[in-house]
């Protein structure tokens, strides 16, 4: 199963990604905003108590890897995530 997830972090803020992988990997994987990202919204008593949502967006049994891409960077311009006020993705260029 390809999937399309969306995860929240405890400042609002979220990240828009995909995994391909049919995999548990899926259990334990929540995003990649770079340490830059999360190291400017989050420090010392923060992380004491830490809290992340993942939700599944979108999921697929046939959708080629293409197909999941394209999709993709479509719900993260609908979702805003890479709005730097919204989420934490990087591409595409968000553009106000």
């Amino acid at each position: 199963m390809k999937v399309i997830y969306k995860i929240t972090y405890p400042n609002g803020k979220i990240y828009v990604g995909s995994d391909t992988t049919d995999d548990r990997h899926r259990l334990t994987y929540f995003g990649s905003p770079t340490k830059k990202q999360l190291a400017a919204d989050f420090a010392g008593e923060d992380l004491r108590d830490f809290t992340i949502r993942k939700q599944i967006l979108w999921e697929s049994e046939t959708a080629t890897r293409s197909e999941v891409l394209r999709r993709e960077q479509e719900l993260i311009v609908e979702h805003r995530a890479n709005d730097p006020e919204v989420g934490y993705n990087l591409r595409p260029v968000f553009r106000p």
